[in-house]
C-alpha cells in the first residue's frame, strides 16, 4: 500500500516537472509559481492605491457620486489608499483562512492555494470594489487598526532578516565549510563595517550641517553607539558570535535611520537632500518606483520564510511537505497590504502627501527610528538568551 502512494507521488513529480510553466499555472499544480502570482496581485493593489491617491480626482470622477464617498473625499486621497488597503487585506485575510495549516501537497486546500485563479481573482476585485461602497466610519476604524497591522508586519520582517543573517553566520563557520570560507567572511564583515562608517560620516555631511540639527545627530550618533554596542556583546567570549553578524545588522540599522531621517518632511532645515528633491524629476518617480518595488519584494521575501518562526526542533520533511506555510505566506501579505496603506499616507490618516512621495512625515520617520532600535533589542536578545538559558542550567545542576 505504501508503495503505491509513493510510486503515485512519483509520478505526481515527474508530471509536475515535465509541465510548462503556463500548464501548471492553469492546472494549479505548482505552489511555486504561485507565489509570484499573489505578487502580482500585491503590486497591482499597491500601484491602484497609489493612483488614487495622486490622480484619483481626475481618473475616478464617477466615485464622486457614490454615497459613502462624500463627494469623492471618502474614496480618494488618504481615505482612497485604506479603501484600497482594505480589499487587499480582506483577499489576503481570506486566503489565510482558508489555507492555514496545510501539511501536504495535492489534497484540497493545496489545490486552493495553487490554482481556481478565475475564482481567486474574481474575488480579490469583488473585495476591491465592496471596499469603496463601506461606510466612511468603518474605514476609519480600519485606518486605525491598520497601524498595529503594519507593526507586525515590521516585527515578522524584522525576525526574517536577523534570522536569515544568523543562518548565514552558521553555514560560514559551520566545520563543512569554516576553513573555505573564512576569508570570505573576513572580506564580508570588513566591507560591511566599512559600509557602516561611510554611511554614518555621510549622514552626518547630508543631514546634520549645522550644530542645530540636534534630532538628526542624536539619531546618528545612537546609530553608531548601537553598533559598537552589537559589536561588544558579539565579541564576549562567552557569546563569541564574530564579526560577521554585527557587520550585517549594522548595515541593516545604518540603513533603517537613513530611511528614517529621509522621512522627515520636506522644508526642514537640516534635511537639505528633501529640499534638493522638493521637485518633481525623473530621480523622484525612480525613487518612488524603486521604494514601491520594493515593498513587494520585502513583502514576498518575508513571506516565504516561516521556517524563522518554527520553534520546535526541525524534522525531516515528509516527500509531500508543501515548501513554504501558506498561511504565514498570505498572513504576511495581508499585513503587508496595511503596511504599504501606511506608507502611502504617511502614517496619518489625517495627512496630505505630496504627489511621488512615500513614507514622509514626522510618524514615518519615528516608526523607523523605533524599528530600529527595536531591531538591536532583538538581536542583542538572540546572542545573549542561549548563554543566560546555559547559565540557569548549570546552576540548577549544582
Amino acid at each position: 500500500m505504501e508503495s503505491g502512494v509513493g510510486s503515485n507521488l512519483n509520478e505526481r513529480h515527474g508530471v509536475f516537472k515535465d509541465e510548462s510553466w503556463f500548464s501548471q499555472f492553469r492546472n494549479g499544480s505548482n505552489p511555486w509559481m504561485a507565489r509570484y502570482v499573489y505578487a502580482l496581485i500585491f503590486l497591482v493593489s499597491n500601484l491602484l492605491a497609489w493612483a488614487v491617491r495622486d490622480y484619483g480626482r481626475n481618473a475616478f470622477r464617477e466615485m464622486e457620486k457614490l454615497r459613502n464617498c462624500q463627494g469623492g473625499r471618502g474614496c480618494l486621497g488618504a481615505e482612497g489608499v485604506l479603501r484600497v488597503s482594505l480589499g487587499c487585506f480582506a483577499f489576503y485575510f481570506v486566503m489565510f483562512l482558508s489555507t492555514a495549516g496545510t501539511p501536504r501537497l495535492y489534497n484540497c486546500r493545496d489545490s486552493w492555494h495553487s490554482g481556481w485563479w478565475s475564482a481567486k481573482i474574481s474575488l480579490w476585485i469583488a473585495l476591491t470594489v465592496t471596499s469603496f461602497l463601506v461606510p466612511t466610519f468603518i474605514i476609519q476604524i480600519y485606518g486605525e487598526i491598520a497601524h498595529f497591522g503594519a507593526g507586525v508586519f515590521l516585527l515578522v520582517q524584522l525576525v526574517s532578516v536577523i534570522s536569515f543573517i544568523t543562518w548565514l553566520n552558521d553555514c560560514c563557520e559551520s566545520d563543512k565549510n569554516a576553513e573555505r570560507c573564512h576569508i570570505h567572511v573576513t572580506l564580508l564583515a570588513t566591507a560591511a563595517y566599512v559600509i557602516c562608517i561611510v554611511g554614518i560620516i555621510m549622514m552626518y555631511i547630508w543631514y546634520a550641517p549645522e550644530p542645530s540639527c540636534l534630532l538628526n545627530i542624536f539619531f546618528i550618533t545612537w546609530t553608531l553607539v548601537l553598533l559598537q554596542l552589537m559589536t561588544s556583546v558579539s565579541l564576549h567570549p562567552k557569546v563569541n558570535a564574530g564579526f560577521l553578524t554585527p557587520g550585517l545588522m549594522g548595515l541593516y540599522v545604518v540603513f533603517i535611520c537613513w530611511c528614517a531621517i529621509r522621512s522627515e518632511p520636506v522644508g526642514e532645515s537640516c534635511n537639505k537632500k528633501a529640499e534638493a528633491s522638493n521637485k518633481t524629476d525623473w530621480l523622484t518617480i525612480i525613487s518612488f518606483v524603486v521604494a514601491l518595488l520594493a515593498i513587494v519584494i520585502a513583502t514576498f521575501s518575508t513571506g516565504i520564510d516561516s521556517q524563522c518562526f518554527q520553534f520546535r526542533k526541525k524534522e525531516a520533511p515528509a516527500e509531500d511537505a508543501v515548501p513554504y506555510g501558506y498561511g504565514f505566506f498570505h498572513f504576511v501579505f495581508a499585513t503587508g497590504a496595511m503596511y504599504f496603506a501606511m506608507l502611502l499616507i504617511g502614517w496619518n490618516t489625517h495627512h496630505t502627501i505630496k504627489k511621488w512621495t512615500i513614507d514622509v512625515g514626522w510618524t514615518s520617520t519615528w516608526v523607523r527610528i523605533v524599528n530600529e532600535w527595536l531591531a538591536v533589542c532583538v538581536y542583542l536578545w538572540m546572542l545573549v538568551a542561549p548563554v543566560i538559558l546555559r547559565c540557569r542550567q548549570t546552576t540548577e545542576l549544582a
